[in-house]
C-alpha cells in the first residue's frame, strides 16, 4: 500500500512537472556548431530528427550540414494556438540567404541576406493547428489533406533559400495577438506542393508579429460544405474578442444546383452564418469577392464566369453593413493589365516536364502559380487599406503601395521552390 502511495505521489509530481513546463510553452533551440549552450536552450545538433517520442528535431528532408546549401525543415509538437516565432538567421562559418516559411508553405521572409559571422533576427506569429475540435469531434477533412502539415500536430518550419543558415529559434505561446481567420477555397488555401499557391500562404510575409493568420480554406469548398465539414466550427473554437473573419467563397457555389441553391439562396444564408457567428464572438467579418478566372475574350478583356454570386456578395455586405474587399474587380486588372498571353504567368502554366512525373502540360485558368498568389495578396492588403481595417497598422516597411492595373514584373519575382511538387490539380475550379 505505501509503495502504491509513493508510485501515485511520484506520477503525480512528474505529470505537475510536465503541466508546468507545457504550460510556459516556451521552445528554445540552439543550431550553433560549438559545444557551448546559452541557459535554457536545447542544442541541435544533425542527429536530431523528429519522432513523435522525442516532439523536436529536423523533418521530412535530410538533417543540414556545413556544405550543404538544399532547403532543411524542423518540427516542433506543440498545442493548437498562436506562436512568436523568433529566427536567428545566419551563422560564422558562410554566408547565407535564407527563406523562411511554415507549415504548408506560408510565407514569412523572402530573402534574408547575411555574410560570414553575421546574424540577424527575424521574428513572425504562425498559427497552428490539428483537427480535433472536440474530445467528440474532428473536422472532416480530405483524404488529399491527411498528410498536409497545415493539420498535423506539429509546428513545422522550412528554411529554403540559395544558402539557408540558422542559428537560434525561440517558439513562444502567445495568445493576445489579432488573428485574422481566411475561409474560402483552392484560391485562398495553402497549397503544400509546387506549382500552385493561393494568396492566403503569400500575405503572411506583409505583416508583423503583432498579427497571425490563420488559413482554414480547402480547396473545392464552398461556403455551405465549409460549414458541413465543421471546418467554420473549428475556426470558431479557437476564435476571440478582436479577431477577424474573411470569406473568400463563389468558385464552387455556382456548381451547385438544385432547390434552395443559387447566389441569393443557399450562398447567401451560408455567408450569413459566417458573419453571425463571427459577431457572437466579438471578432469582425470582412467578405471578399472570389478571384477571376483567366478568362479572355475576344476583345482581350476578362469576361465575367462568377455568374451573380459577386453582386449577391455586394449585396449582403451593403445589408449586413460588413466590410467588402472587391477582389473580383481587382483581379480583373491585375489580368488585363498583364494582357492575353503575359498573363499565364501568374497562373499554373507550364509545359510537360517542368517539374517531376509532370507528363501532361499544365493549362490551369483557376489556380495561381507562386507569383500569381504573391500579386493578388497585395490587392488583398490594398483592399484591407482601402478600408482602413486596424490590422493595416501592422504593415511591415518595406510594404510598397500596390496596384494592380500596374502588377510587379514577374521576371523579377524571386522564388525558392520547396522539394515537394504535385501534378494533380487542386479541387475545384
Amino acid at each position: 500500500m505505501e509503495f502504491i502511495m509513493k508510485k501515485t505521489l511520484i506520477g503525480c509530481l512528474a505529470f505537475m512537472l510536465c503541466a508546468s513546463t507545457l504550460s510556459a510553452q516556451s521552445y528554445k533551440f540552439d543550431f550553433t556548431t560549438g559545444k557551448k549552450v546559452k541557459e535554457g536552450y536545447t542544442k541541435i545538433t544533425p542527429a536530431d530528427r523528429y519522432s513523435d517520442e522525442k516532439g523536436y528535431g529536423y523533418d521530412l528532408q535530410a538533417s543540414p550540414d556545413e556544405k550543404s546549401n538544399a532547403p532543411f525543415f524542423f518540427s516542433v509538437n506543440v498545442p493548437d494556438g498562436n506562436y512568436h516565432v523568433t529566427a536567428v538567421i545566419g551563422n560564422r562559418k558562410k554566408a547565407g540567404v535564407t527563406c523562411v516559411r511554415g507549415e504548408s508553405r506560408r510565407l514569412f521572409a523572402e530573402e534574408i541576406h547575411t555574410k560570414k559571422k553575421e546574424t540577424k533576427v527575424y521574428e513572425f506569429t504562425i498559427n497552428k493547428r490539428n483537427v480535433h475540435i472536440s474530445d467528440k469531434e474532428d473536422v472532416r477533412i480530405k483524404a488529399r489533406e491527411r498528410s498536409k502539415l497545415n493539420w498535423d500536430d506539429k509546428l513545422t518550419l522550412e528554411f529554403n533559400g540559395s544558402a539557408p543558415v540558422l542559428s537560434e529559434l525561440i517558439i513562444e505561446k502567445v495568445d493576445d495577438v489579432p488573428t485574422i481567420f481566411l475561409c474560402g477555397n483552392s484560391t485562398v488555401v495553402d497549397q503544400d506542393n509546387e506549382p500552385w499557391a493561393s494568396w492566403g500562404q503569400m500575405v503572411t510575409r506583409f505583416f508583423d508579429d503583432k498579427v497571425c493568420f490563420a488559413n482554414y480554406a480547402e480547396s473545392g469548398e464552398s461556403a455551405n460544405t465549409f460549414i458541413a465539414a465543421g471546418r467554420l466550427k473549428k475556426a470558431l473554437s479557437q476564435m476571440k474578442k478582436g479577431d477577424y473573419l474573411f470569406m473568400e467563397f463563389g468558385h464552387n457555389d455556382q456548381k451547385q444546383k438544385g432547390p434552395g441553391k443559387g447566389a441569393f439562396y443557399s450562398y447567401m444564408t451560408s455567408l450569413k452564418t459566417f458573419i453571425d457567428e463571427a459577431r457572437a464572438r466579438g471578432a469582425q467579418p470582412v467578405l471578399v469577392t472570389p478571384t477571376q478566372r483567366r478568362s479572355f475574350g475576344p476583345d482581350g478583356k476578362i469576361q465575367d464566369t462568377h455568374l451573380d454570386y459577386p453582386d449577391a456578395m455586394r449585396w449582403l455586405a451593403n445589408k449586413e453593413n460588413i466590410p467588402l474587399i472587391d477582389l473580383h474587380q481587382m483581379t480583373r486588372l491585375f489580368y488585363e493589365a498583364m494582357g492575353v498571353e503575359e498573363s499565364k504567368k501568374a497562373f499554373v502554366h507550364y509545359p510537360a516536364g517542368t517539374y517531376p512525373n509532370q507528363s501532361k502540360d499544365f493549362a490551369d485558368n483557376t489556380h495561381f502559380n507562386p507569383y500569381g498568389a504573391y500579386e493578388i495578396a497585395k490587392c488583398i492588403i490594398e483592399g484591407m487599406k482601402k478600408l482602413n481595417l486596424p490590422i493595416i497598422q501592422h504593415l511591415r516597411e518595406d510594404y510598397v503601395t500596390y496596384n494592380p492595373a500596374q502588377p510587379d514584373d514577374w521576371n523579377t519575382f524571386q522564388w525558392y521552390d520547396s522539394p515537394f511538387t504535385e501534378t494533380e490539380k487542386p479541387d475545384g475550379n
